[in-house]
């Protein structure tokens, strides 16, 4: 049975930005999410559960762009997001770690 036709995105510049919002985007979530909390919490302990965790939030990270109806408002979520992961990164370094910057 094929899908609906008023479901699908028209726009092939649509389709490109939630496809790269899913891929690249979700990824970029994803690491600085992770690295935000190893620089608060035991960095071993959360990079091996990263592997998994990660693998988990990213693939949830591509379900959403995949359903948002526009692609450049998913790319703009997801680069505030990762910014916001890497401001707490780099206040955790600066707090931790105040000759490592």
């Amino acid at each position: 049975m094929p899908a609906n036709k008023k479901y699908l995105t028209s726009s092939p510049w649509q389709r490109l930005a939630k496809i790269s919002a899913g891929f690249i985007g979700g990824y970029m979530v994803t690491i600085t999410f992770h690295l935000a909390l190893a620089v608060w919490l035991n960095h071993v302990n959360v990079m091996i559960s990263s592997t998994f965790t990660g693998f988990i939030l990213w693939a949830t990270l591509m379900i959403v762009a995949f359903l948002a109806k526009n692609g450049l408002k998913i790319w703009a979520l997801y680069l505030l997001l990762s910014g916001v992961f890497y401001a707490i990164l780099y206040l955790g370094k600066i707090y931790n770690h105040p000759l490592c910057i």
